[in-house]
């Protein structure tokens, strides 16, 4: 494989998503659901997956990652994302 190559940059985050997953597979199942989020507090407490979307869109999964999910707090990064793209460093100016 060509370094920069499509199928090097496949085979490196197919690789990341391997270690991460051997890294946290022992800790699955562990804890407590968010009981005081109705949505979150019927998910399984085994449940675990990820999900790269490469600039090409090709998807690379692991685990439980075709399992639909409720985002809840994560959407605020996804928003934070967009308001600093509108705005860039003004933005700090309104929020801390």
């Amino acid at each position: 494989m060509n370094p920069g190559s499509p199928s090097s940059s496949r085979a490196d985050l197919v690789e990341v998503l391997d270690q991460v997953h051997a890294h946290v597979r022992p800790l699955i199942g562990q804890g407590k659901v968010a009981s005081y989020i109705p949505r979150l507090a019927n998910v399984p407490i085994d449940r675990f997956g990820m999900a790269v979307a490469t600039l090409e869109g090709e998807m690379i999964t692991i685990g439980a990652a075709d399992e639909p999910f409720s985002i809840q707090s994560i959407s605020k990064v996804f928003t934070l994302t967009l308001a600093l793209e509108a705005l860039g460093a003004d933005l700090w100016k309104r929020v801390g």
